[in-house]
C-alpha cells in the first residue's frame, strides 16, 4: 500500500472512530465508544505509517 493510500484510510478510520465514539456517548454505549476508541487510534497509526513511507521515499531519492 502507498503513503497516500495509507493516510487516506487512516483519516477515514479515524473519523468513524471519532463518529463512534460520539454515539457511543449518545447511546450510553461504553463497549462502542470503546470501538470507536479503538478504530481512531488504529487510524493514528495509518496516518503515522504513510508519513513515515514518505520521509523514507524522500531519503531514497537524495541519495
Amino acid at each position: 500500500m502507498g503513503s497516500t493510500s495509507d493516510k487516506v484510510k487512516g483519516k477515514a478510520n479515524e473519523i468513524v472512530g471519532k463518529a463512534r465514539q460520539v454515539l457511543g456517548k449518545t447511546a450510553d454505549n461504553h463497549e462502542e465508544q470503546a470501538k470507536g476508541k479503538v478504530q481512531e487510534t488504529k487510524g493514528k497509526g495509518q496516518v503515522a505509517r504513510g508519513k513515515v513511507k514518505d520521509a523514507v521515499k524522500n531519503l531514497v531519492d537524495k541519495a
